[in-house]
């Protein structure tokens, strides 16, 4: 339990990076962003291939659909939403949103793993939820009202953020729920080479959709410089540095948890993203967050430690007289 949890810490803190990406480069498209990131990915999990060759030779045809599944909806759509809500919203409003996902897994997880888990009560569950949706509309309110207060807001691009940090969310509500639930069914399968095999599945995604993305920019007369932006040393080391701590070490460290804890539990865990990706942001600002934000912060701490510390119950066996 305390090295699965200790795992999860770890994936949590390189998972923050993602959340620093869209701030750095603010000029970068967020699909060129996504696209980069993976291409990334998919290069470095060539060569660690090659230590799991034969772990990943025994991965049959279903397990690369699922493989590619998990790739579209929890590697490419998750960013591409984030990255879009940072760069339209800022840090702090999309990593507290994002920072649901502890809960909202919870109660998925509830649902869909409950014969094998157990179930949260929902009795316990609810004033939780409560909790963190206080924490959030604090966070909103100094963000609001600080994005507003600049020349030039467009509460619009604001609130188009907040949504496409929702769609995030839920792309990363499916996604550890089904990396857990194959984990957990395949129980003697290396989660590095699980890592790995879904880090091969982007290179031929991640290289057409840059391919793509590259002649549209040409088409639509787009001055962003092609193939690596305005800045191609910042650009190639970020997404070097994303692409092996974030998606490969972070998705090897989080499957590790995942074959260790209840799915319940290990959902909850991501809360360590949404605490390392607050203090990256406030970190880049040079600034202390405000007090109503602190107020969030620890409403959100609150809400998922109170949900962490219930105890799945198991349904009664019908089948006993």
């Amino acid at each position: 339990m305390l090295l699965g949890i200790a795992f999860a810490l770890a994936a949590g803190l390189m998972w923050g990076l993602v959340f620093v990406g869209p701030l750095l480069l603010p000029e970068y498209p967020a699909a060129l962003q996504v696209f980069g990131r993976y291409l990334a990915f998919g290069l470095i999990a060539i060569p660690m291939a090659w230590f799991d060759r034969a772990e990943i030779a025994r991965l049959q045809r279903d397990d690369w659909l699922e493989a590619l599944k998990l790739t579209i909806i929890g590697n490419f759509l998750y960013y591409l939403f984030l990255a879009s809500a940072i760069q339209h919203s800022g840090g702090p409003l999309p990593t507290m949103i994002i920072g649901t996902l502890p809960v909202v897994i919870a109660i998925f997880a509830n649902q869909l793993s409950r014969e094998r888990d157990g179930q949260l009560p929902w009795g316990r569950l609810a004033p939780c939820l409560g909790i963190i949706l206080v924490g959030i509309a604090c966070v909103n309110q100094v963000e609001m009202a600080s994005f507003i207060r600049e020349p030039g807001a467009d509460l619009s691009l604001y609130l188009t953020g907040a949504l496409q940090a929702f769609l995030a969310m839920a792309c990363w509500t499916w996604y550890p729920i089904r990396n857990a639930n194959w984990l957990r069914n395949h129980p003697s399968r290396k989660p590095r080479a699980w890592a790995t095999a879904q880090g091969l599945t982007t290179l031929p995604l991640a290289v057409g959709g840059y391919a793509i993305f590259w002649v549209w920019m040409r088409e639509s007369g787009n001055p962003l410089p092609m193939p690596f932006g305005p800045r191609p040393e910042a650009f190639i080391g970020l997404m070097l540095a994303v692409g092996l701590l974030a998606s490969w070490l972070g998705t090897q460290c989080w499957n590790e948890a995942s074959q260790r804890l209840p799915t319940a539990l290990v959902g909850q865990l991501i809360v360590f993203e949404t605490l390392a990706a607050l203090a990256y942001a406030y970190l880049l600002r040079g600034s202390w967050p405000e007090p109503l934000v602190l107020t969030g912060i620890l409403l959100l701490l609150l809400g998922v430690f109170l949900a962490v510390r219930i105890k799945p119950q198991k349904a009664p066996d019908r089948s006993s007289p």
